[in-house]
Parts: structure tokens; C-alpha cells; sequence
């Protein structure tokens, strides 16, 4: 059985998702996640926000970015990358809109893992001010420096590879 890590801190953020008119023959629209609140406004999901032009934004509804103790390093990576970013993950959805906010990392690793499922649609977007205060201060509390190990491979017995005769062979 698998213990559940539980995040030591969940900061509830509001999703923003584009939907944007296409040109194309296959589809008549393309779906994006653009922005991150940095709180929870109050309005229900799939809200109108602006609808102008082409485009239409939408108040997709809540998520939170999950932090744990063992990521800060990559959390620590993301903030030094001179444009942090948080990753919008929305999956296909059976319901009246065509995608449900899966999650929202600050993580760029799981933010890339998230595009495997190829289902997946993934946007990384700036992180907003706030919330990478809120992210430095975790990392400040909770980063510990780890050193790097390098593992030496063990000398290579070429018999080792060799064919050996089993019991009853012929050779």
C-alpha cells in the first residue's frame, strides 16, 4: 500500500481559459488556459469575463497549486528562470464545457509530465506576483540543500558476459 503525501500547502488560485474562433475546416475553436488569480473570485465557474472579437474569456473556476517539501528545488529553479511560470492543465470533459481545470503546478517538471496524456491541453503562464512571494517564502522554510552523490559503477567482469555450456550440452 502507498502512503499519500499531503501538500504542506495549498494556495487556491482562479483559472482563465481562452477560447479563441479558428479558421480551420476540423475545428471551430481552440481552447487555452491564459492566467492564473491569485485568489478565487466570486463567481461561478465558466463565467464570462470579456467576450470580444475572436475571442472569449472565461472564469474556468478553482484549483490549487499544491507545494511539498520535495519539490522546492524545482520550485527554487522556476522562480530563478527570470519568468516564473505556473502550468494550466485542463482535461477533456464528458459535461457542458469541453474541459475541466485538472490542476495547476508550480513545478515545471509536473507541468511537462501532464503533457504525456496526449488529451492533455497544457499552458504554461506567468505567475503572478503574489503568488511567487507566497512560493519564495516556502522555499525559504522548507528547502533543505541536498548534496549530489555520485554513484561509481562497479568494474566489469568480462566473463561475466561470456556464453557458458549448460548441463547436457553439446558443444
Amino acid at each position: 500500500m502507498t502512503a499519500v503525501v499531503k501538500p504542506l500547502l495549498q494556495i487556491v488560485v482562479g483559472v482563465v481559459v481562452e477560447r479563441r474562433r479558428t479558421a480551420s475546416r476540423w475545428t471551430d475553436f481552440v481552447w487555452r488556459g491564459i492566467a492564473v488569480l491569485p485568489d478565487e473570485p466570486a463567481m461561478a465557474p465558466w463565467t464570462v469575463i470579456r467576450d470580444q472579437d475572436d475571442a472569449t474569456l472565461f472564469y474556468a473556476g478553482r484549483a490549487s497549486i499544491d507545494l511539498y517539501r520535495s519539490e522546492t528545488e524545482r520550485y527554487r529553479d522556476n522562480l530563478a528562470s527570470g519568468a516564473p511560470g505556473v502550468w494550466i492543465v485542463l482535461s477533456p470533459s464528458e459535461g457542458s464545457w469541453p474541459y475541466v481545470v485538472a490542476a495547476v503546478t508550480a513545478d515545471p517538471a509536473e507541468g511537462e509530465a501532464y503533457t504525456e496524456a496526449g488529451a492533455n491541453l497544457v499552458e504554461a503562464v506567468p505567475m503572478p506576483e503574489v503568488l511567487r512571494q507566497t512560493i519564495a517564502h516556502f522555499i525559504a522554510e522548507h528547502h533543505v540543500e541536498r548534496e549530489f552523490f555520485k554513484r561509481a559503477r562497479g568494474r566489469i567482469d568480462p566473463e561475466a558476459l561470456a556464453r557458458r555450456r549448460h548441463d547436457g550440452e553439446h558443444e
